[in-house]
């Protein structure tokens, strides 16, 4: 609990959605870009976010959106430059998150020297699992995520193969911003990403520990 608020449903009223790019060297490799001397950071809205039962959503002005399969870090209370050796007391536990990307968008971007605000933080663009209470993972540099669509395997990694570990990521992030209870820390996607469209159906999970399922959809507006 978080000033008497569920952490089990703290996408409800977390504030913060802290992502880390080019965490995972094979991702680095299939995305053609330099590997990171330091964690590469960017921000969501909380209105990212898609608790399951909800669809993810295409936004209008991208003709290829990507699925980003990625491990979060719930915090369960109020940080700031805490050192890393201490990092960890500071996590209530884990979710499954999916940093939808629109891959075109994203790469005008870049050439631009532009911000990935419209790439990566359109409405829905965090579909977000369970919350699972850090006492279930033991270990969270030894997971297994994986990630389907429509019953096809697409992404397969170990957290092990982060470049910056957990720890490293709370201590660097905290030294920028102030962490709260609630907030989420999007720790980087193994290689496999690749485009959906409307109607596809993305299963993902966190071997032995859960699953979760999604519809991809246009909005309405």
């Amino acid at each position: 609990m978080a000033a008497g608020r569920p952490m089990s449903r703290f996408w409800e009223w977390g504030k913060n959605i802290v992502c880390v790019g080019r965490n995972y060297a094979d991702h680095v490799r299939e995305m053609q870009s330099a590997a990171p001397s330091e964690p590469v950071l960017f921000l969501k809205p909380s209105t990212a976010y898609a608790p399951e039962g909800s669809p993810v959503l295409v936004p209008a002005y991208t003709r290829n959106l990507h699925h980003e399969l990625e491990l979060a870090v719930v915090m369960g209370k109020r940080c700031r430059a805490v050192p890393e050796a201490a990092a960890m007391d500071y996590v209530a536990g884990y979710a499954l998150c999916l940093d939808m990307t629109a891959r075109d968008v994203q790469d005008e971007c870049k050439k631009k020297g532009l911000p990935w605000t419209l790439a990566k933080s359109f409405t829905a663009s965090c579909p977000v699992s369970a919350f699972v209470p850090k006492e279930k993972i033991p270990d969270p540099h030894n997971l297994k995520l994986w990630l389907k669509v429509n019953g096809e395997l697409r992404q397969e990694g170990e957290t092990s193969s982060m470049i910056f570990s957990i720890p490293y990521i709370i201590s660097y992030v905290s030294k920028i911003m102030t962490l709260e209870g609630g907030d989420i820390i999007l720790t980087g996607t193994p290689k496999g990403v690749g485009p959906v469209k409307e109607n596809d159906e993305i299963q993902a999970g966190i071997h032995g520990v859960l699953s979760m399922k999604f519809k991809v959809e246009k909005p309405e507006y």
